[in-house]
């Protein structure tokens, strides 16, 4: 006979593999909204400089000796493009909720015994903590992918329009870390959501039999 794997078996493995994809998704939207790069210049060989622009500020990092030199932004009560204070809003929004998120899910788990040891209250824990990464994720993946396309559009337009203004930008590194990030606390609130109804439903079989 085909060996089955327990409810709880799978709840287990659910919630470490949750934990570990939270971790590094969390980790990933916090750097991602705290770096510099999520704008940078196009590939140009006559360029002597390497250009990145953040949410919070610009850096330029000198190609021979590698100096970087960094210039903050103006206040955030200044006028900034919709681009930028948007991702702000959205990135930070993204941050609160992947850090709940995270801290339900350490608290959920069965080898953590802070609150309770009743595994169908840590069960709604990692519920919580699987709806919370889940809506964390949304502005997340709003706020970067909605700013790459703008990077996009707006260095694309300048192309077809035959308009140089002495440099280009693409989207970096962090704008990337952003949406790997974000994916990765949706995936993860999706995967813990979607174990919780699994969970529940093979103890319904169980006690039906």
């Amino acid at each position: 006979m085909e060996a089955q794997v327990p409810p709880a078996a799978w709840m287990d493995l659910s919630q470490y593999i949750g934990f570990f994809l939270a971790f590094v998704s969390a980790g990933f939207l916090i750097v991602a909204t705290w770096t510099d790069c999520w704008m940078q210049n196009a590939d140009d060989s006559l360029e002597v400089s390497t250009k990145c622009r953040g949410l919070w500020w610009e850096c330029v990092t000198n190609v021979f000796d590698g100096i970087t030199t960094c210039d903050e932004y103006d206040s955030i009560y200044a006028e900034h493009p919709l681009k930028l204070v948007a991702t702000r809003g959205l990135m930070i929004t993204a941050d609160i909720l992947a850090g709940f998120g995270f801290i339900f899910l350490l608290l959920g788990l069965d080898c953590v015994k802070f609150l309770t040891d009743e595994s169908h209250i840590k069960l709604k824990i990692c519920y919580v903590a699987g709806i919370t990464l889940m809506i964390g994720g949304v502005p997340g993946i709003i706020g970067s992918v909605w700013y790459a396309i703008d990077v996009y559009v707006e260095r694309s337009s300048l192309i077809i329009n035959n308009i140089f203004l002495g440099i280009q930008y693409k989207f970096g590194w962090s704008c990337w870390l952003g949406m790997v990030g974000s994916l990765g606390c949706f995936l993860c609130g999706a995967l813990l959501i979607s174990c919780h109804y699994f969970s529940k439903g093979k103890d319904i079989l169980h006690a039906l039999k």
